[in-house]
């Protein structure tokens, strides 16, 4: 997806200078997403990054979706002893025991919000007023890594029984899916999503 105008595009410092994480600012973090299954994987990877670097995760995001199966919610809540220690052995994902617990535990959960509100989505974004909440910074050091939206979805999340959902996961699960748009005020994409 990288073009011409790349090179003279203005984006977040934290974007580097590799096109895979050029790709992902560029066209997915800070848009806002109201797809479940989207939701879902963005929830297991923020999840699975806790302790590591994003770039990471975000690497390994291709073996993610083969060895959680799209990750379609309702196959992912079914997984057994078996599916687990599969993906205890699979190289291409972060084996971690208890995260691929939690993913399956999240699952379940995320399922049953689905049945309770209509779709996760609908759940979700009633945290912000169905409404990105736009931040105005200029560098990194200016981006909170919690905040009171963020502390208040992570304790709902936690009383539900959902895990690896602490306030700083999800407020980088709510910049990834554009609940908030944290992108610096000189970004091509910050201009873009206000409208400026």
């Amino acid at each position: 997806m990288i073009d011409d105008l790349d090179k003279y595009r203005s984006r977040c410092s934290w974007a580097g200078d590799l096109p895979i994480y050029h790709d992902y600012h560029d066209y997915e973090w800070g848009r806002p997403v109201h797809d479940d299954r989207k939701l879902f994987e963005m929830l297991i990877l923020e999840g699975a990054q806790a302790g590591l670097a994003w770039i990471t995760v975000l690497k390994k995001r291709e073996s993610y979706r083969k060895a959680f199966d799209g990750f379609d919610p309702n196959i992912v809540a079914l997984y057994d002893d078996a599916k687990i220690e599969a993906l205890m052995q699979d190289e291409g994902i972060i084996r971690n025991r208890l995260k691929i617990n939690a993913a399956i535990i999240n699952a379940k959960l995320f399922l049953e919000v689905q049945k309770q509100y209509g779709s996760f989505d609908k759940f979700l974004w009633q945290y912000v007023d169905n409404t990105p909440i736009v931040g105005h910074f200029k560098q990194i050091e200016d981006i909170p890594a919690t905040t009171p939206v963020s502390d208040k979805l992570s304790k709902d999340l936690k009383k539900m029984g959902f895990k690896f959902v602490g306030s700083t996961i999800i407020y980088a699960f709510m910049q990834a899916t554009g609940m908030v748009n944290d992108h610096f005020t000189d970004c091509f994409v910050y201009k873009e999503m206000v409208g400026a």
